[in-house]
């Protein structure tokens, strides 16, 4: 598709309209998060639901909502009390390669994280000026595993220092850090600012990226989430990351 950047903006800011909406919410893995109102279960629903969200929609829903329900729906009170004995309710979890020896690491880190920062948004906030959080992330990825851990959870964290795009991170600091009054982003999180969020790029998004002519690199990796970043500022330097929306609704609901 050839147009122009005002077209192409006009195009893609009617399909974030029709999408970003709470019609999005019920079939999409942030219905995980927005079952909670206390922030600290929102950022654990959503950092797990984040972390499971690959493969087949229904199926990243049902997993997330049942480790939800493990931790007895309250995920915070679960994850800061528990014991060892506790993680016996972790038995036979797996969703795809997350299975429970992954989660039990999880649950044992965010305890140890949370008794020291007693929320994740100190762990994602920018220590300093910046116009990404690809440094973050890769900060974060190195403190949570920091400590003993199965060499086989490090794949569950991404790493851009790794060149990788950090597609389910990104997807979960849109969660929590965008917040345009549209009901469907919570926005729990004041300290990060939306015009430093990146846009979670898979095979999906990076297939309408290309095809919109917004993305020319073919690999789906840090260098191409860059890219990406610099064309979608030029269309909203305040919240580039609104046309995620858009990208998502016009390769999932439309097959553009």
């Amino acid at each position: 598709m050839e147009l122009n950047q005002n077209e192409l903006k006009s195009f893609l800011d009617d399909k974030v309209q029709r999408y970003n909406n709470p019609s999005f919410i019920e079939n999409d893995p942030i219905a995980v998060p927005h079952s909670f109102s206390k922030k600290e279960d929102i950022e654990i629903a959503g950092f797990f639901a984040a972390t499971i969200a690959w493969g087949n929609r229904k199926s990243i829903l049902t997993n997330a909502k049942a480790l939800m329900r493990r931790m007895d729906n309250a995920p915070h009170d679960f994850i800061v009390n528990h014991t060892t004995k506790d993680l016996v309710v972790f038995e036979s979890f797996v969703h795809r390669t997350f299975q429970q020896e992954d989660v039990n690491y999880f649950v044992q880190r965010l305890q140890q994280l949370y008794l020291e920062h007693n929320t994740l948004e100190a762990l994602f906030t920018p220590k300093k000026s910046t116009t990404t959080l690809h440094d973050t992330l890769s900060e974060f990825h190195n403190t949570f595993f920091a400590v003993p851990h199965p060499k086989r959870t490090e794949k569950h964290v991404a790493n851009p220092a790794k060149k990788s795009a950090a597609k389910r991170l990104h997807m979960f600091l849109r969660w929590m850090v965008r917040d345009d009054n549209m009901g469907v982003d919570l926005g729990i999180w004041k300290d990060i600012s939306p015009s430093v969020l990146s846009c979670p790029l898979d095979v999906h998004s990076g297939k309408i990226a290309r095809a919109l002519g917004l993305l020319k690199r073919k690999q789906n990796d840090l260098l191409a989430v860059t890219e990406l970043d610099h064309q979608l500022r030029k269309l909203d330097p305040i919240d580039p990351v609104k046309y995620d929306f858009a990208l998502f609704g016009l390769g999932v609901f439309e097959g553009f």
